[in-house]
């Protein structure tokens, strides 16, 4: 972890997160981070299924994906094991940098996990949400980002997601972001969906900033971005983490320099990676962070 969070400080990021590093399995590395590490722990959920269980589960839609559910629901949730603050603490003791925290939807485990017991997709997404919004109670990061890829293509869903999200994001006193995308399993995208449907469950979050993929986007989503509302800042992708390909700090300042056009300067908060760099080679994401930062400094002309 500490040698991913000196990249990021060595590169120029100006918000670091620990990469996760410290949800690593690698018996199921590819959702661990972000699944099995929140789900395994807590209360109420059991990982052995019955064959009509599994069956259940595989007929429902969109998770064809995955072989096996990360549990089943069997009883009220909570925390159990969970220790978010703990896991916070590691990290920050690690950089003085402003830090970035990220936890999944409640909406997003929802739609993984086997459900026995409340047999209702509301009521597991609110009591998931209240377990996480129980576990950021005054943990420290400067940003605690919610990261949903699932609604994307559940569009008809949004007032639920949004929803859950809203509930574990009242926990939180510093800033509070979403990251939205439309998957990354195996550096694959899994949801077929368009910015155009989600635009209601943008503006529905109570957050401050969106985090959003874009780099891998059609150009012409960015317009529909105006219409997201003038309270809630954007953050643009400006790096394809599903591409071994190094984008030049040029072709960086040029994503950002379109999307400030389109949007208005004033509207982008910040310029990241459209999601995570678990399973490009370590060189390319290491050459992925110079170019944004590069990228970013050409066009504000630092």
């Amino acid at each position: 972890m500490l040698a991913v969070i000196k990249t990021q400080e060595l590169a120029g990021i100006d918000v670091v997160a620990d990469g996760e590093l410290n949800r690593w399995d690698v018996n199921h590395a590819e959702t661990n981070g972000m699944i099995d590490f929140f789900v395994k722990p807590m209360h109420g959920i059991q990982q052995r299924l019955t064959s009509n269980q599994l069956d259940t589960w595989r007929a429902i839609a969109g998770n064809q994906f995955r072989a096996m559910p990360p549990g089943i629901v069997t009883a009220d949730l909570d925390g159990g094991m969970l220790n978010l603050r703990g896991d916070y603490e590691l990290f920050q003791s690690l950089t003085e940098r402003p830090t970035k925290f990220t936890v999944t939807s409640p909406y997003m485990l929802a739609k993984m996990l086997a459900d026995a017991h409340y047999q209702d997709l509301e009521k597991l997404v609110m009591a998931l949400a209240d377990v996480l919004q129980k576990q950021l109670v005054g943990l420290g990061a400067d940003v605690i980002q919610v990261d949903e890829a699932n609604v994307t293509g559940h569009p008809d869903d949004g007032p639920l997601a949004a929803a859950g999200i809203n509930h574990v994001l009242q926990g939180v006193a510093t800033e509070k972001a979403v990251h939205l995308c439309f998957g990354n399993y195996g550096g694959q995208t899994i949801q077929t969906g368009e910015y155009e449907k989600l635009l209601d469950f943008l503006n529905l979050l109570e957050c401050d900033h969106l985090v959003l993929e874009m780099a891998r986007r059609p150009d012409t989503e960015l317009t529909l971005l105006q219409h997201v509302r003038k309270e809630t800042g954007i953050g643009i992708g400006v790096i394809d983490i599903k591409d071994n390909e190094v984008e030049s700090p040029e072709i960086v300042a040029q994503r950002i320099e379109q999307a400030s056009n389109v949007l208005g300067a004033e509207r982008i908060q910040y310029v990241h990676p459209d999601c995570g760099f678990w399973m490009l080679p370590r060189s390319v994401a290491d050459a992925k962070m110079r170019s944004l930062v590069q990228g970013r400094d050409l066009f504000e002309g630092r």
